[in-house]
């Protein structure tokens, strides 16, 4: 009963992790894509555009960075034992549902977008995890 409660455990994390990197990912690009439609009317009439500008499309991979990070720190949280493979396996699962995503809405993002997600991914979620795992560490951290 005990190996199939860390399985479960081990399940959930992985998809808290992936909820925690879409809901940040998509509330930060709710708010930032008008935000920059409107600062930039000319460079960026339309949501078209934001993906294809360089400068708007380097924005994105900040924030969808750290939100990729912030999945490995929860999935690493959650899972407790082996945070950072944990955190590793988020990435390599976000890997995949990128890939989905570039195959099914490929006329969305130019390939580079795609390609530097995709690349930036499980460094992004080690990261998360390692810091999880740093701080538990950390003797007198309080952990949860």
């Amino acid at each position: 009963m005990a190996g199939a409660m860390g399985i479960i455990r081990s399940v959930l994390a992985v998809l808290a992790g992936i909820v925690t990197l879409t809901v940040t990912s998509f509330a930060i690009e709710a708010a930032a894509d008008p935000l920059l439609m409107w600062m930039f009317p000319h460079a960026l009439p339309n949501r078209a555009a934001i993906s294809y500008n360089l400068w708007s499309a380097l924005l994105m991979f900040s924030y969808t960075f750290l939100c990729v990070v912030a999945g490995g720190y929860v999935t690493s949280w959650i899972a407790r034992r082996a945070p950072v493979l944990h955190a590793l396996v988020m990435g390599v699962v976000q890997v995949a549902l990128t890939f989905w995503a570039m195959k099914v809405f490929a006329d969305t993002a130019p390939m580079r977008n795609w390609i530097v997600a995709i690349a930036l991914t499980i460094p992004a979620a080690w990261l998360g995890g390692a810091l999880r795992a740093r701080r538990s560490a950390v003797p007198g951290a309080r952990s949860v």
